[in-house]
């Protein structure tokens, strides 16, 4: 009830501003249905049955011009994984300085990805969603500002963006859903690009505190169980090691994109690090390839995701814990342990000057269980 109030009181106060301010309203939307191919399948949401929820979604964005170079952006989110509740994924205003440099504050998308921006704006791309080998990382948004300058540089444009900021929320870690806080959030962009080709790259650093205490290990034990029994034996510089209380964490990202002749590539490179911690180093990547035929698009991708393992965190205490604690200790740093390829093969089909169709299989070969599994969407993407 709280959200649909509050969802009421800001479109009220948007579409009564003062009548010399122009207000934009535009929308997106994505009505997807997947499924597991096997019944022991469970891959980006979906398992057997037939689910329509988990990948749609629908979004309305109000722009307001105040003039004087002022304006105020609004994006309005309902999810079908969240039941379609609606909460706000932007809102922030911004001022124009000059031709060149602009400035945002507010709720912000945090730049990691080429597609950061509109990621959830699935017409922008061919795919059915963005690769999530790259695009996992578990949170999106940060309360803070953000400096664009944008420039010729010889044939090139160039788009350079300064953010920092905060985030305190739920992100999505290692398979879970967790409290995270993210302190001191600074970053760089810099995108170059001309005519057919672009080039990218960004990086981010914050300090890292993530809830991990709620996490299971198994039926009767949890991480914070652990780490209570460690501190209780004296072993605080161990817990040290595996906890994140205010940790160093680092972003970088390389990406480009070849858009000629009716074929577009797409890469890009990811490696996330979080020092002091059992959070283990991630690395990432994906390369995309389609081709355009007037209304069709038929593509391939390729992603990769590797997460090391920080034995050295409880390669000292091998003989001198206990064996059960040993290998809970153990247990919490082998979670971070995972080598995975993704194959995808999708059409995209414009039916419509506002909307696509779009098909697409995934199959994820898990190289540490020894696991495959695949599933196959279909859906709409729409923008109004």
């Amino acid at each position: 009830m709280f959200k649909k109030s509050l969802l009421a009181v800001s479109l009220a106060g948007l579409l009564a501003a003062p009548a010399y301010a122009d207000v934009t309203i535009n929308g997106f939307a994505s009505i997807n249905a997947g499924i597991a191919l096997d019944k022991n399948d469970s891959l980006y949401g979906y398992d057997d049955s037939l689910d329509f929820k988990n990948e749609s979604l629908f979004a309305i964005q109000i722009m307001s011009d105040l003039g004087e170079k002022l304006s105020v952006t609004a994006q309005l989110m309902g999810r079908g994984s969240n039941d379609f509740d609606v909460g706000f994924e932007w809102a922030f205003i911004s001022y124009q300085i000059n031709d060149d440099w602009r400035i945002n504050a507010g709720r912000l998308r945090t730049p990691f990805y080429k597609y950061s921006d509109f990621r959830d704006v699935g017409y922008s791309y061919d795919w059915l969603r963005v690769p999530q080998s790259v695009y996992g990382l578990g949170y999106d948004n940060i309360e803070g500002v953000s400096l664009y300058h944008t420039t010729q540089l010889g044939s090139f444009d160039s788009s350079l963006q300064f953010v920092a900021g905060t985030y305190d929320g739920i992100g999505y870690i290692s398979g879970n859903d967790l409290n995270v806080k993210f302190n001191d959030i600074v970053g760089v962009t810099w995108e170059l690009s001309q005519d057919w080709f672009s080039v990218r790259a960004a990086y981010l650093a914050a300090k890292v505190t993530i809830g991990i205490d709620s996490i299971q290990l198994n039926a009767t034990t949890t991480v914070g169980g652990v780490l209570a029994g460690l501190s209780n034996a004296g072993l605080d510089a161990l817990v040290s090691e595996i906890d994140v209380a205010d940790e160093n964490g680092a972003f970088l990202g390389l990406g480009f994109t070849l858009d000629k002749n009716d074929w577009l590539v797409v890469a890009e490179y990811t490696t996330v690090k979080v020092s002091k911690s059992f959070v283990g180093d991630k690395e990432s990547y994906y390369g995309s390839v389609g081709h355009r035929f007037d209304k069709l698009t038929p593509y391939v991708s390729y992603e990769k995701e590797k997460r090391d393992v920080k034995t050295a965190i409880y390669t000292p205490y091998t003989t001198t814990l206990p064996q059960p604690t040993l290998g809970a200790v153990v247990g919490i740093v082998q979670s971070q342990n995972r080598d995975a390829n993704t194959y995808n093969v999708g059409l995209r089909y414009d039916f419509h000057p506002s909307a696509a169709f779009k098909v697409q299989y995934s199959s994820e070969d898990n190289n540490i269980a020894d696991v495959r599994q695949s599933v196959l969407a279909l859906g709409v993407d729409l923008v109004f």
